[in-house]
């Protein structure tokens, strides 16, 4: 086994392992992962994120499977994804064994009631993170201030907002932005 698809499978295992509460509370762990491999870029989370937005199924897995092709092609992808669902899957089959009555358990109440502030902390992160790669972060890394696109994005958010347009269905907005990002060059 290649020496790349021991570091996908680790490194994903621990963003699997650490990241407690779905696909946003992995992308912090996504934005770090760059200062230790040249597998992307912190740029490419933009991407990665894109591309796991507009596709079916979890955004974490699709971002694990994004980066791992990107890494390493097809097995890549595939140790990576396979990694980061694994401790879930072990976790889950522990619980059964060990807990018949999960949701009624005090001490399984007790342990998600305190993980959640840092579950909160994670997500938090993780929209900061997307925020600034996605505002401030120029294609090679550089970082910018872009004036116009802080003022879009508050006119786009203002206009989501106004009672009239609220009840539009999110596709509708989904391709304004699309369209506005494409004009834009965004």
């Amino acid at each position: 086994m290649s020496n790349v698809y021991v570091q996908l499978f680790v490194e994903f295992f621990q963003i699997g392992l650490f990241a407690v509460g779905g696909g946003p509370a992995t992308i912090p762990f996504l934005m770090d992962l760059p200062s230790r491999h040249d597998w992307y870029s912190r740029a490419d989370v933009a991407s990665m994120l894109a591309v796991s937005e507009s596709t079916p199924g979890p955004i974490g897995i699709n971002m694990a499977t994004y980066a791992g092709y990107h890494a390493a092609g097809y097995p890549g992808g595939l140790a990576a994804t396979l990694s980061l669902v694994l401790p879930s899957l072990i976790v889950i089959v522990l619980i059964a064994k060990l807990l018949e009555n999960f949701n009624q358990n005090p001490y399984v109440k007790a342990a998600f009631w305190a993980i959640r502030p840092a579950v909160t902390g994670l997500i938090a992160m993780a929209v900061m993170g997307i925020f600034e790669t996605s505002l401030f972060v120029a294609a090679d890394g550089s970082y910018r201030f872009p004036v116009f696109s802080l003022i879009l994005c508050a006119l786009f958010f203002a206009g989501m907002n106004l009672k009239k347009l609220k009840k539009l269905h999110p596709a509708v907005w989904l391709l304004a932005g699309a369209l506005i990002g494409l004009a834009f060059q965004m």
